[in-house]
């Protein structure tokens, strides 16, 4: 299997294999472009996201600085908002869910390395992908770790550091982040 196989299997793979060395490029290249749209020029900007990400729906809103690795792993919903300083790490699948508010300065991590030291200076990860539902408000200062999904109506508040699974309808904080109470 080829690493960017393995990599969307979840399994062991070389970053720095030149196909996906390649596929960063080219998003990376995007991404650059897209930051340096003047704001004046909406249409532009739409466009050039829509060329970064695998999917888009008809209406959302990404301020610059925003970053991600491939671009083809992420999904975004109806409705979508982004502040600035958005960094999603798309090694894996991140799928948004319509009506998605995301504060400034938020990233969705789905790159993890090995525990051992010798298999991680090898230069192999893995990914987890990110699941979230449909009315999630993200305060600034969010991150969301690999493997995380977390469901519709939900709430996590500023500077949370989202480590496992939150359940729909939640308000939750802290890091790690946990929920408080139930809407």
């Amino acid at each position: 299997m080829q690493e960017r196989g393995k990599m969307l299997e979840g399994e062991l793979y070389n970053a720095e294999d030149s196909v996906l060395v390649n596929d960063r490029l080219k998003c990376k290249q995007l991404c650059y472009e897209f930051n340096n749209t003047p704001f004046t020029e909406p249409e532009k900007m739409s466009a050039i996201i829509r060329k970064i990400l695998g999917k888009t729906k008809e209406r959302f809103n990404i301020n610059p600085v925003f970053f991600c690795d491939y671009g083809y792993n992420t999904e975004i919903g109806e409705n979508f908002y982004s502040n600035h300083n958005l960094v999603i790490l798309d090694c894996a699948k991140v799928t948004f869910g319509d009506n998605v508010f995301i504060g400034p300065n938020c990233g969705f991590y789905t790159a993890a390395h090995p525990l051992d030291a010798a298999t991680r200076n090898k230069g192999l990860e893995f990914a987890k992908p990110i699941k979230v539902g449909n009315n999630v408000w993200f305060g600034g200062n969010v991150c969301v770790m690999p493997g995380v999904t977390i469901g519709d109506n939900c709430v996590i508040g500023a500077g949370s550091v989202v480590t496992k699974d939150i359940p729909a309808n939640s308000i939750a904080v802290g890091n790690p982040c946990r929920v408080i109470k139930q809407i």
